[in-house]
């Protein structure tokens, strides 16, 4: 038996998706006790809920215990340990950090599509595009980090690209097409 899952991206900033992609021994496979345990960010203590094997399984803010029904709320942002196991526990176990960016990837996509209504010299629009490109990259490499457990990496690279995309959304992009027109001319 080799255990695997692989987090699923749902586009929904309320939902986690986690598929199973693990090889049991037989099929259907006979386990017992299959739970995911999941360290949300802002939360010190992991919640133990039920996995399905063979099985996309969908979570939310009540089933993962941070909201009561029928109170949906978006997920926090942020790196997530994630263990999926079966019993026995301590033998049979697999162990992913995962970061989750639906929030800051629906506030880049709501920066991005404002992009195009801007009322803005070629410049300008040419200058945007440098800096959401930057921010993607960030977000990009915030991802890359956390596959690779350097967390500390993970949650600069995410806080900067925060950071930079708030300045940008609240300056209406804030640029003046100095820098594009200076540096690539």
């Amino acid at each position: 038996m080799t255990l695997d899952f692989l987090v699923i991206n749902t586009y929904n900033t309320q939902t986690l998706g986690v598929a199973d992609i693990s090889v049991y021994d037989t099929s259907p496979p006979i386990v017992s006790a299959a739970t995911m345990q999941i360290t949300i960010p802002g939360f010190p203590t992991p919640v133990s809920i039920p996995f399905n094997v063979n099985s996309f399984n969908v979570y939310n803010s009540i089933i993962l215990g941070l909201t009561p029904f029928p109170a949906v709320t978006p997920l926090p942002d942020g790196i997530y340990f994630m263990k999926y196991s079966v019993a026995p526990a301590t033998t049979y176990y697999v162990e992913k950090n995962i970061m989750r960016t639906e929030l800051i990837q629906e506030k880049f996509d709501g920066a991005f599509m404002k992009l195009d209504m801007m009322e803005c010299d070629s410049a300008i629009r040419t200058q945007s595009k440098v800096v959401l490109n930057s921010i993607w990259y960030m977000i990009q490499g915030s991802i890359a980090a956390a596959n690779n457990c350097a967390i500390d990496t993970a949650n600069k690279l995410y806080i900067q690209a925060n950071r930079q995309l708030d300045y940008f959304i609240a300056n209406q992009c804030g640029c003046t097409g100095n820098n594009y027109i200076i540096n690539f001319p």
